[in-house]
Order: C-alpha cells, then sequence, then structure tokens
C-alpha cells in the first residue's frame, strides 16, 4: 500500500495534464465554469452592494463629511493585514509576468469592502479594478486544489480578469480582448482569447441570472461630415493627452503623500479632508462616486467644458490617496464629457463624440485600444465600429508610454514613443 499510493497520484497528474487529451479538455471546462460562476456570482454580489451603498449616500449626502474617517479606516486596513495586496491590479501582472507565488485570497474581500467603503463615503472611484481583482485572486486559488504549470497558472488570473471585467461592465468580448491586452502594450495572447472569451460570456450570464442589470446607452449610427471628422481627430489626440495627464496625476498624488505622510493610513486620511474641502467650496455632489447619471446625461444634452476636468481632479485625490475602487468607470466619465465639449461646435454629433471620448481616453490610460473599440461597440452598436477602432488608436499612440497599470510591459514601441522603452516596465520609466 505504501508504494502503491504514489504511484496512483503519480498516474493521476499524468492524465490530467498531459498523455490524455480527454482529461485535459475536461479539466479546463471545469475550471472555466467554476470561475465563471464564482467570480460571475462574487460581482453580482459586489454591484448589488455598490448600488445600495450609492442610493443611500445620494439620499443622505451629508455622509460625504465622514470620508477622512473612512480613509484611515481603510488605510489602517490594509496597513495592518493587507500589505500583500495594497498594489491591486499592478499585482495580477506581475503574478502574470513571473510567476512566483499564490495571490492572497484576501484580497477579493478587501478590495471588496474597501470599494463599498469608498462609494458609501463619496469617493470618486470606480469599479473595475474591484471586480478584475477579485476575479483574478479567485482565480487563482484553484492552483491549491489543482497540479498546474506556471503557465497554465498565468491563465488562470487572465482568464479571471476576463470572468470579473465582463460581469461589471457586461461587455464579455472587450472583457476576453482586455485581459490579455493589458498584459504586455502592443502586444497579445491570441492563443487565449477563446478561452477568456468562453470565461468572460458565462460569468455575464451568471451575473445577469442574479438580477443585476448594466447601464444602457444610446445606438451611435454612423453619420460622418467634414467637421465631424474634424472634431474625431481632435478628440482622440485629446484622449489621449487626458489619459497621459490623468495618470501622471494619480502617480504624483501617490509620490507626494509617500513622501510627506509616513505613516500610510494618514495618507488616505489627508485625501479624504481634501475632498471634503472641495465639496465645502462648491464642487457638485455628480462629481463623487461613480458618476454615472452624468456619464448618461453626456450623451443629451451639453454638460459645462469644465466637468471633465473636475472629475479627473476629484479621482486622482481618491486613488492616488489610497481609497479603493478602480480607474476604468471615472475614465469613462472623463472621456465622456470630454467629448461632449465638442457638442458646442457641431450638436447634431453629440452622441457621436461623446461614445468616441468615453472609450478613447480609456483606451490611452489603460493601453488597450483593441479591448476599447470592441468595448464602444458592446455599448453603443456596431455601425460606428471603424470609427472607434480608428479613434482608440490614435488616442492609444498619443497618451505615449504612459499607464495607470504600472506593471504593464512596453512589448511593442508605439509610434513617436522612444524604442529604448521596450521591455520595460512603465514603472521603470523616468517620470
Amino acid at each position: 500500500m505504501e508504494n502503491s499510493y504514489p504511484k496512483r497520484k503519480k498516474v493521476s497528474l499524468e492524465l490530467l495534464n498531459l498523455s490524455n487529451p480527454f482529461f485535459r479538455i475536461l479539466k479546463w471546462s471545469v475550471i472555466l465554469g467554476f470561475i465563471s460562476l464564482v467570480v460571475g456570482s462574487a460581482s453580482a454580489f459586489f454591484l448589488l452592494a455598490l448600488e445600495k451603498v450609492t442610493q443611500f449616500r445620494d439620499s443622505n449626502f451629508w455622509i460625504v463629511y465622514f470620508l477622512p474617517l473612512a480613509g484611515i479606516f481603510i488605510g489602517w486596513l490594509y496597513f495592518y493585514y493587507g500589505k500583500n495586496v495594497t498594489k491591486g491590479n499592478n499585482l495580477l501582472l506581475e503574478e502574470i509576468h513571473s510567476p512566483t507565488s499564490i495571490i492572497p485570497i484576501r484580497m477579493a474581500p478587501f478590495v471588496f469592502f474597501g470599494t463599498i467603503v469608498t462609494h458609501l463615503f463619496g469617493g470618486s472611484a470606480g469599479r473595475e479594478g474591484t471586480a478584475v481583482q477579485m476575479g483574478g485572486s479567485i482565480a487563482h486559488q484553484l492552483v491549491r486544489f489543482v497540479p498546474l504549470t506556471s503557465k497554465e497558472q498565468q491563465t488562470l488570473i487572465i482568464l479571471g480578469m476576463s470572468a470579473g471585467f465582463a460581469s461589471v461592465f457586461g461587455t464579455p468580448i472587450a472583457a476576453a480582448i482586455f485581459s490579455n491586452e493589458v498584459i504586455r502594450i502592443g502586444t497579445y495572447r491570441w492563443k487565449l482569447i477563446f478561452p477568456s472569451l468562453v470565461t468572460a460570456y458565462l460569468a455575464h450570464l451568471v451575473c445577469l441570472e442574479w438580477g443585476v442589470s448594466h447601464s444602457h446607452y444610446p445606438n451611435i449610427p454612423l453619420e460622418i461630415t467634414n467637421t465631424a471628422i474634424c472634431c474625431l481627430v481632435v478628440i482622440s489626440i485629446f484622449s489621449g493627452w487626458v489619459a497621459k495627464l490623468f495618470t501622471l496625476f494619480i502617480h504624483k498624488v501617490t509620490e507626494l503623500h509617500s513622501a510627506f505622510i509616513h505613516y500610510p493610513p494618514f495618507r488616505p486620511l489627508f485625501g479624504g479632508i481634501i475632498l471634503v474641502v472641495l465639496f465645502g467650496f462648491g464642487f457638485s455632489p455628480v462629481y463623487f462616486g461613480l458618476g454615472l447619471p452624468t456619464i448618461q446625461a453626456a450623451f443629451v444634452e451639453l454638460l459645462p467644458w469644465e466637468t471633465f476636468l473636475l472629475k479627473l481632479i476629484l479621482t486622482t485625490i481618491t486613488i492616488g490617496s489610497g481609497f479603493k475602487g478602480g480607474e476604468v468607470t471615472p475614465l469613462f466619465f472623463i472621456g465622456a464629457s470630454l467629448g461632449n465639449v465638442f457638442g458646442y461646435f457641431d450638436p447634431g454629433h453629440l452622441m457621436l463624440f461623446v461614445g468616441v471620448g468615453f472609450i478613447s481616453v480609456f483606451a490611452g490610460a489603460s493601453n488597450t485600444p483593441i479591448a476599447s473599440a470592441i468595448m464602444g461597440m458592446e455599448l453603443f452598436g456596431w455601425e460606428s465600429g471603424i470609427i472607434f477602432f480608428l479613434t482608440s488608436q490614435i488616442a492609444y499612440i498619443s497618451s505615449g508610454h504612459s499607464s495607470i497599470y504600472s506593471s504593464q510591459i512596453i512589448g511593442s514601441a508605439k509610434f513617436f514613443s522612444p524604442t529604448a522603452h521596450v521591455g520595460k516596465k512603465i514603472s521603470e520609466l523616468k517620470k
């Protein structure tokens, strides 16, 4: 009996990993199903909780004055119990680049709770980061139970990221591409697109089965004039520049807090104080939280021209000082309101300008132009797809080698950007 147990274990591993295609397909089918079910359900619970706390804050906006206390609580929690998960999405990217250990399961509840608290008290943050981190960390726990190679472990994280992104935004095709495109700038892991798409779509369906509804946007027709073409080119270039400015501001806010506030829990406390002061000086409640109503309004009415800039300021202070959440929904807000400005020049193409700004700022900040264009088509219809592809590429190029994800590796240099940066992480470049 003592000799037979190791032998049976060896045969089992052989069947599951190498010699038998049937068991390999069966194994990955179970893995995809597990990730889709668990991550889709976790995202649904997160979105429902986020909706509840947003409704409470909107009905009791005085709670914003307690944002500094929420900040010190989040800072304290992460400093004493969550040091190994503070990197967030960058931790997922680093583990994909160089697998070293299992991503701590505590990342999921920590980022979930931190994001809910941030939104309850009015922090200007998003939800993508939370969903992607929960998805990646949950999926990676399978390493504890299933024998996998290092490449297969990387695949787990990518599948989890796809599931989280798809279930939060309701865009499974964009999610599948995003999770592979975001790893290395300018390079793609096309072999993983299909399993990523299957996982993303199933997670999306699971989320819908829990009764979650996603934001609906107008279908944008393809109607082009010479004035519209000129505006679209300018919007695309400006979107890349605004994305770069957003990234620079977040990094600078983080650096300043680290340089002058040596006790980490006090950093979000100080950031919360700044946000409350800005609120006291007249910053509108629309700039706090997700800002989904303003994004919706941007498609049908002209907003004050400074809307995108004010949201940029509040979000960079929130994220840069240590509050939790994502950057993507605020980037949608910034991009949509930036595109809205061009409605003053050509009101007839307002929806197109807003849609292009919506996806282009995200493309420039995340370096995911293909995923951004596909997202535009999933959200606004396929008719203007060619416009989304072209404008996303222009924004991607004009943002240079900058990123909201400092652990992204530059796999291929962008046009007009230094080729010497190839192979380096964004964090290694000179600021």
